[in-house]
């Protein structure tokens, strides 16, 4: 059963989840004992390339079974508050449901769209076993605020990439909680384009053996954004395999943040754990902050490392193309688009990467 927003309400600002964002600046209104009402997003399917979605793929309200079988206990820790609120706030619950060796031949897109002053959305994933697909959700529309909160499951051997795209341009609050079970291969990435507040964090479980996941992070902060990330990765079953690298590029007076937390229990023998974190700091004013993390708890494990790496463009590069005949905003557009492109191409097939690319390319200007 879940827990309730009223019994997590009062957050610890030391707690290192609220230490660059509290809940306080998170929440809709800034009064944590509030809970205003919400507005549901519009959720619409489609596929990338115009084809009719194939019958095993649906969105549908969901039921108490789904929310019994999907449904997480929304126990995270410190951080509990954000997602009970969402799931409190949230006027409806809706599951995708992909059928047992559902294959997709081009990138399944859902869109949801928000609006109003407050919106909340919260998702439940039931992709069964044996699927093949990839997913790219569109967080978009003009609410002021938007709650989203995703929980559920990637199904025994299931291949899915598993992207999230932040083009709505206001205020943003994303919780994920999602388990791969046994052999699943998953690739989960999220892309920022246009969010000008966003607190998101992502909680992924690895329970049972032969689970692979690699996460990857495009970001793009501009202005004044305040966008802050924290992605944590459970090993729990054996020989289980996780990579995290999150790109980060900062301009303006934006303030961003990425914190990552690989744990390893007793009993994982043979876990495999990585992350990397990079920087692009584009002006004098931008900010980044990056807190990699492992707890270790197995001491028979493949390897853990973690790093990260701040910087501006370099000079070396930039150099390299102006000798080349490009002019220095050229250059300096080319660099960023390399950077950010970097973890783009490694959240699926060039369909995928190509969609994303031709969506996201019009916030790159001006930066």
């Amino acid at each position: 059963m879940n827990v309730a927003y009223s019994e997590n309400s009062d957050t610890d600002r030391a707690a290192h989840i609220w230490r660059y964002t509290p809940w306080k600046k998170a929440h809709p209104t800034g009064k944590i004992s509030q809970i205003p009402t919400a507005e549901p997003p519009v959720l619409s399917l489609s596929m990338s390339d115009g084809s009719e979605v194939p019958a095993g793929i649906r969105v549908e309200e969901a039921t108490k079974d789904d929310l019994a079988r999907l449904g997480h206990d929304l126990d995270f820790g410190d951080g509990t508050a954000a997602p009970t609120f969402i799931a409190e706030i949230a006027p409806q619950i809706h599951v995708l449901r992909v059928d047992a060796k559902t294959t997709a031949k081009s990138p399944v897109i859902l869109s949801v769209k928000t609006t109003g002053s407050t919106c909340a959305c919260r998702l439940l994933i039931d992709i069964c076993e044996r699927v093949e697909i990839e997913l790219i959700t569109v967080l978009e529309g003009d609410a002021e605020w938007f709650g989203f909160l995703r929980e559920g499951a990637f199904g025994q051997a299931s291949i899915v990439n598993d992207v999230v795209v932040h083009v709505t341009g206001n205020r943003l609050l994303r919780c994920d909680s999602i388990c791969s079970n046994r052999d699943a291969q998953i690739r989960a990435g999220t892309v920022n384009a246009a969010s000008s507040q966003a607190k998101v964090d992502v909680r992924h479980w690895l329970p049972e053996p032969g689970a692979s996941l690699q996460v990857n992070g495009s970001i793009l902060a501009s202005r004044k954004d305040h966008l802050d990330y924290h992605v944590e990765i459970l090993h729990s079953g054996k020989q289980t395999f996780s990579r995290l690298e999150w790109h980060t590029a900062a301009s303006g007076e934006s303030v961003t943040t990425g914190t990552g937390m690989l744990r390893i229990d007793a009993g994982a023998k043979g876990g495999d754990a990585g992350q990397l974190f990079h920087n692009l700091l584009l002006s004098d004013k931008a900010k980044a902050n990056s807190i990699p993390e492992l707890e270790v708890m197995e001491s028979e494990v493949v390897g853990c490392g973690h790093g990260t790496a701040n910087g501006p463009l370099d000079e070396y590069q930039m150099f390299y193309l102006n000798a080349r005949g490009f002019d220095e905003e050229q250059a300096r557009a080319a660099l960023i688009a390399a950077f950010l492109n970097a973890p783009l191409s490694n959240m699926g097939s060039e369909s995928l990467h190509g969609w994303l690319i031709n969506r996201i390319e019009s916030h790159l200007s001006g930066l």
